[in-house]
């Protein structure tokens, strides 16, 4: 079931290793890829034409005049911009119960009740964290004022107790 023709000539008898006749043409081999596109084969793409129409509820192209029934092509607004001094005053309480604890605190408390001031004129957003960091403020600055005088009276207890026992424990 060879195809013999002058493009595909079949094989010599007796010819060592014997050939496998070649497949039919416009056929790749077995296990062959298929080859690459003549040159000029697709079609060059349409330069300087107009794309389709547009769907409905998709912006015109530009320089187009509108499609009229059509839903206008509606983007989201832009979101309102949270306050500066919110987020510093959120941060700078949450670090004072990390790394500064008493500047951390007062810094979060200024802040604080600042961003709360500019946030009833401005329309800014972030009125929460402004409150959280004031909180959050507060709390720490009380945290360390009772961590301070329970220092100090555990300081003075040691000392009185060392007095008492004749300078040694």
């Amino acid at each position: 079931m060879s195809d013999n023709t002058p493009d595909n000539p079949a094989p010599e008898p007796g010819a060592y290793p014997p050939v496998p006749p070649a497949p039919p043409t416009g056929q790749p081999a077995p296990g062959a890829y298929p080859p690459p596109p003549a040159q000029g084969a697709y079609p060059p793409p349409a330069y300087g034409t107009q794309p389709a129409a547009p769907s409905y509820g998709s912006a015109p192209a530009y320089g187009s005049a509108p499609t009229y029934g059509a839903a206008p092509g509606y983007g989201y607004g832009a979101q309102p911009k949270t306050n500066t001094l919110a987020i510093v005053s959120l941060i700078a309480s949450i670090s004072s119960f990390v790394i500064l604890p008493f500047i951390g605190s007062i810094v979060g408390i200024i802040t604080g009740h600042m961003s709360l001031n500019q946030l009833k004129t401005s329309g800014e957003q972030g009125r929460g964290m402004a409150l959280a960091g004031t909180i959050v403020g507060w709390v720490g600055l009380a945290l360390t004022i009772v961590g301070i005088f329970a220092a100090i009276a555990f300081f003075s207890y040691f000392v009185t107790m060392y007095q008492q026992s004749g300078g040694t424990f």
